[in-house]
């Protein structure tokens, strides 16, 4: 028995060493770019290590190097939700685009002198959140909408960069900020082998690393050349983080995560142009595609101050580089009706490549547009694409103009209800007056009703709410919470599972807020802020529906047109309807206040959420903290009233001790939105 026991210690000596030099050798390869071994060697070394765990599976780890591919296709990706939003960055197209993000950053610090910037590539891939526990990977996801993303964890592990374990010594709780994308020799090696097999190429390398990482089949994945960069942390726990975001970096290359080796610090806003023009010059030779720079303020302490506006940080901001241009002839141009009725006039063009895709449609905006660039049917244009903006058609080559070129007339009623089209007194936009009449406004309503940020009906996506429309199922959003299992699972690609699963969710979607039902109603120009505004302010939908013109522009941040919008919605009777409906259907929300904001019992206190809540949601939470009057802020300053610290609390809950900020748990906050008072 001795000596078994000792040859099985022996065993798993001989094992561990395989791992810590398989380790090493893919850090050096990979990280370092420095291989240190023939490829015949380090085939060797795995060859081993796999004999010796299929002899022990019982000892084989999740985090050893043969795991990369383990696990057996999903049926569909699982959501995940961020523990800390994954925001996204404004956009500069100019030197005087950065200037003005550069005054604004020097302005809100206060600083006359020039502010230090960690300035770097910004990849054209995809985003994702990575989880370390304990220094071990567990989880990764995509970016998706910001609050939540699709599970991606067996497809990231694949990835020959991406760290199975921490170097050194790892924090309790480690999210790491990363981009995924598809090196260019890679691309194109993948797509070489794809032609010589008669197979369908890809487009561009973000559309390839796009559809590798969203494969249900991690196998498949492993087979595509994918890499990632990590450039920046999400939450945290048992980290001491340095002052600095090129600090940070250095930290996250010390764990053995892959950093973008062009990455400079520059000073001030020509240290940021100089950077721009460099790697633009330098970008048809980098190994990735890339659209732009980023610049970051690179003291943390001033990025905490700056803060976020909407959904995107006023510290950082993305460079883009110049559109990409390609001429091509216009074949047609047809009409596309919005949610409100917006007629935008879509051009058909000869397909041609611009941007790294293939365009055959393109934008004209509206009427004004047209005339103003004298845009025919038959012209040869110029379409620009930069990035991920929808291409557009820039100008005519008038030299280039046929003898049979035609005029774009807007149509006098609605292509698709037959509804007459109106303009507003100088509106540019020309709108079909049929409303839910219009299966056209009526589709384009429902996804709004559906949205996430709305009522976040999963599952009542594109495909389904046309198919609902088409087969007469959904005239409005009130017919939703009628649908029955059976009208559902008779749909293409439905099913009873699908229907159940849907019917689920128009189930939860009955409880939400004041502020998502005035949203997801879709008022025009009302989005989520004035939604906002109007629910804390009237605090009652009756009290809302009855106001006039007057009573409305009282709430904050409504002006006369938002206000007339408002009024004229609630004035339709089909719209009165529909709400009656919904309510009827037994959508609910908090109960009402009939206080004004001013009033209201956490008026004037601001508070910020940090970490995972347990009894709900932080956008549920935020919400009715704004029902009873209060701000919800998502970054902390001396202007903040409060802090609630869920689980994983990091920097913002070490920022609110700095400042002296009072720190509620959840218990407290829970006795807040249950008595609707404020902490005593």
């Amino acid at each position: 028995m001795a000596t078994a026991t000792a040859a099985e210690a022996e065993l798993q000596q001989r094992l561990a060493q395989l791992r810590r030099e398989i380790e090493q050798h893919n850090y050096r390869y990979y990280i370092l770019d420095e291989p240190q071994v023939p490829d015949a060697e380090y085939d060797r070394l795995m060859q081993a290590l796999r004999e010796l765990e299929a002899a022990h599976p019982e000892w084989v780890t999740s985090d050893s190097p043969t795991q990369r591919v383990g696990t057996a296709p999903a049926d569909e990706f699982a959501e995940v939700r961020h523990r800390v939003p994954m925001l996204s960055l404004d956009n500069a197209f100019s030197a005087d685009d950065v200037q003005g993000f550069d005054r604004r950053v020097r302005e809100r610090l206060g600083r006359e002198g020039p502010v230090r910037y960690s300035a770097e590539p910004k990849l054209d891939g995809l985003a994702v959140s990575v989880i370390f526990e304990h220094g071990l990977f567990v989880r990764a996801a995509t970016r998706g909408d910001g609050t939540s993303g699709e599970d991606v964890t067996a497809n990231v592990r694949t990835i020959r960069s991406m760290p199975l374990r921490l170097r050194g010594a790892a924090p309790a709780l480690l999210e790491a900020r990363g981009e995924v994308f598809m090196p260019v020799a890679g691309f194109e090696r993948l797509n070489a082998e794809a032609a010589a097999r008669g197979e369908k190429v890809f487009v561009n390398p973000r559309n390839a690393a796009a559809g590798s990482l969203r494969q249900l089949d991690p196998e498949v994945t492993a087979g595509r050349p994918l890499d990632i960069f990590f450039y920046g942390l999400g939450a945290q726990e048992g980290v001491d983080l340095p002052a600095r975001h090129s600090e940070v970096l250095a930290l996250l290359a010390q764990w053995g995560l892959r950093v973008c080796p062009q990455i400079r610090l520059v000073e001030g806003v020509e240290g940021c142009l100089e950077y721009y023009r460099e790697i633009g010059a330098r970008r048809a030779s980098l190994a990735y595609q890339i659209d732009g720079v980023v610049y970051k303020v690179d003291e943390l302490a001033a990025q905490t101050s700056l803060g976020f506006v909407a959904r995107a940080p006023r510290w950082a901001v993305a460079h883009k580089f110049a559109a990409e241009e390609a001429l091509t002839r216009l074949r047609d141009v047809e009409f596309q009706v919005g949610r409100t009725g917006a007629l935008t006039p879509v051009a058909r063009l000869e397909p041609v490549f611009v941007g790294g895709v293939t365009v055959s449609n393109a934008t004209l905006h509206n009427m004004d547009e047209v005339q103003r660039k004298d845009v025919r049917i038959g012209d040869t244009v110029v379409v620009r694409r930069a990035g991920d903006v929808i291409p557009e058609v820039a100008r005519v080559i008038l030299e280039r103009r046929p003898p049979e070129a035609r005029s774009i007339v807007l149509p006098a009623v609605c292509p698709v209800c037959a509804s007459v089209v109106q303009r507003e007194g100088d509106e540019a936009v020309a709108r079909c007056t049929g409303g839910y009449r219009c299966s056209a406004q009526r589709k384009e309503r429902l996804r709004h009703f559906a949205a996430r940020r709305a009522l976040d009906i999963e599952g009542l996506g594109e495909k389904l709410v046309d198919q609902l429309v088409d087969a007469g199922l959904a005239q409005s959003p009130a017919d939703v919470f009628s649908l029955s299992r059976q009208s559902l699972a008779n749909l293409d690609r439905m099913g009873e599972k699908s229907a159940d699963k849907v019917l689920r969710a128009i189930e939860r979607a009955k409880h939400t807020t004041f502020a998502r039902f005035l949203f997801a109603l879709g008022i025009r120009d009302v989005g989520e802020a004035t939604a906002a505004n109007l629910a804390a302010h009237f605090g009652s939908l009756d009290t809302l529906m009855q106001a006039d013109l007057q009573r409305v522009q009282q709430a904050p941040d409504v002006g006369p047109v938002i206000a007339a919008r408002v009024v004229e919605f609630f004035a339709d009777s089909a719209n009165r309807d529909v709400v009656k409906r919904l309510q009827a259907a037994g959508v609910t929300w908090p109960a009402p206040t009939e206080v004004l904001a001013e009033q209201a019992p956490l008026s004037g206190l601001t508070f910020v959420l940090t970490g995972t809540l347990e009894s709900l949601s932080r956008e549920a939470a935020e919400d009715a903290l704004r029902a009873l009057g209060a701000k919800a802020s998502g970054s902390v300053s001396s202007k903040t009233s409060y802090l609630v610290a869920g689980r994983d609390a990091g920097s913002k809950l070490r920022k609110a001790s700095e400042l002296g900020v009072p720190i509620l748990d959840e218990s407290a906050l829970r006795q807040i939105l249950e008595t609707k008072r404020p902490p005593t």
